[in-house]
């Protein structure tokens, strides 16, 4: 077997039976959750306030071929979720998270294979998928019908792919990778600007490959854009609507527009999008007439103006808030969710008084009001931290250039990018925790350096 054939069947192994233990684990620890949040609530438990908003429009697309809501063609989510989410629940929504259980546990096989692939060692790879078996995270979201756990099995799908061909140089494995993320894109379209900064980044990486500084960059494209700009011409044909999601308008101008309004006139955010006809389209109208005979598209281009205008106005407001969010995504451990699910009450308003009254102020409040929410968050952040130092400690003792290692980094970075401002919260960190549990996995070995042999990678 020539020797680049010979790295491609290594890094595409799925299994070793040393993954026997935190596949089991993973799927005990989430089993044993889904079981007290329905012994503590019903089926209820498994339910989020955008459950609903998937629901709707992919029964919908199941039952009669369109994807609408409320009579209207929805613009605002995607089909790969709400499809995945109204063919389960025809079995109940206790099908359903079991069938996320499953995807979540698949999940751990991915990143034994994703770490396994960066950085050449059977031992690494391991330990990261022990950590992932048990990250609070992955745990609590695999259970919760929202699209965030079959989201992270096709990133890391794709992620996969990417590391393939950076390893072995195969355009094939791009292609691959290209499919996955924009099946992922069509879950959650968070991921929708990726495969240009992907792309930028093969560029960068290849440029001194002649024949594949191009070419790799083009194929990657290739296999993800004519995918969106289908939705895209879909959304316009039928609503006027040229973009993929309308989400990032509501989200500009009620959220992003709405928290900087707040903060330059010393009033909450509830207040200022009260005013603005947050979920109320007849307040909306109200206050600006002119909008009263407009269709979907129109509104939406009038809101996304009128957030450009009031973000231009006052640039580094908005810079501050939107910073405020990432790291809000970045170190908010997630414990309300979890206490939620475990029948405990919890402190609704703290997001509101941490807009209004800072966040720590907020918080002393809240720890006041529920001891035990509180608890449980100092717990897990404690474990996040240790993760993040860590995942440093493996950053710092990697010497040789690793472009698998700088490309997991960047998507990283990315994630945290679009998860800032006012929305800013710890589900939206999820896909960089398999990234995060690698690193740290990487800094528990303390391994200062990787055996690179002069053909192809060693994988341990």
């Amino acid at each position: 077997m020539r020797p680049g054939a010979q790295v491609a069947a290594q890094v595409g192994r799925w299994w070793t039976p040393r993954l026997a233990g935190p596949v089991i684990a993973a799927g005990a620890v989430r089993l044993g959750l889904l079981a007290v949040a329905l012994a503590l609530g019903g089926s209820g438990a498994l339910n989020q306030p955008d459950t609903y908003s998937y629901l709707e429009p992919g029964r919908n697309l199941l039952l009669h071929g369109s994807f609408v809501e409320a009579g209207l063609p929805d613009i605002a989510r995607t089909p790969g979720y709400a499809l995945f989410l109204a063919l389960l629940s025809l079995a109940g929504p206790i099908a359903a998270a079991l069938a996320q259980v499953i995807l979540s546990v698949l999940s751990v096989v991915l990143v034994w294979r994703l770490a396994r692939a960066v950085f050449a060692d059977g031992r690494i790879a391991l330990v990261a998928a022990w950590i992932f078996a048990f990250e609070p995270l992955s745990v609590i979201y695999s259970i919760l019908l929202l699209s965030e756990t079959l989201f992270l099995v096709l990133f890391l799908l794709s992620l996969a792919g990417l590391v393939e061909f950076l390893r072995c140089r195969r355009l094939r494995g791009l292609a691959a990778a290209g499919l996955w993320l924009a099946a992922a894109t069509f879950v959650r379209p968070v991921t929708y600007y990726l495969p240009i900064a992907l792309a930028v980044g093969l560029f960068l990486v290849l440029a001194h490959v002649p024949g594949l500084r191009w070419k790799a960059p083009a194929v990657l494209l290739v296999s993800v854009l004519p995918w969106l700009a289908a939705w895209q011409i879909r959304n316009r044909v039928e609503t006027g609507f040229g973009g993929f999601s309308s989400i990032e308008a509501h989200n500009l101008y009620f959220f992003s527009a709405g928290d900087v309004t707040a903060r330059v006139e010393h009033r909450s955010l509830a207040q200022v999008d009260a005013e603005l006809g947050y979920d109320d389209a007849r307040l909306f109208v109200a206050r600006h007439p002119a909008t009263a005979g407009w269709n979907q598209a129109q509104r939406l281009e009038f809101m996304r103006s009128q957030a450009g205008r009031v973000l231009r106005a006052h640039p580094w407001v908005f810079l501050r808030t939107h910073v405020e969010g990432m790291m809000r995504t970045a170190l908010n451990p997630g414990a309300a969710v979890l206490v939620s699910l475990l029948g405990t009450p919890v402190d609704g308003a703290t997001f509101v008084r941490e807009q209004d009254e800072g966040p720590v102020a907020a918080a002393l409040q809240a720890a006041r009001r529920f001891p035990l929410q509180t608890a449980v968050m100092a717990a897990l952040e404690a474990v996040l931290l240790a993760m993040y130092v860590f995942a440093v400690l493996g950053v710092v003792r990697w010497s040789a250039p690793n472009p698998c290692l700088w490309m997991l980094l960047g998507v990283s970075l990315y994630f945290f990018a679009v998860s800032g401002g006012v929305v800013g919260e710890a589900r939206f960190r999820l896909p960089v925790m398999p990234v995060l549990c690698i690193l740290a996995a990487a800094g528990v070995m303390q391994r200062r350096r990787f055996v690179v042999p002069r053909q192809g990678v060693g994988l341990g």
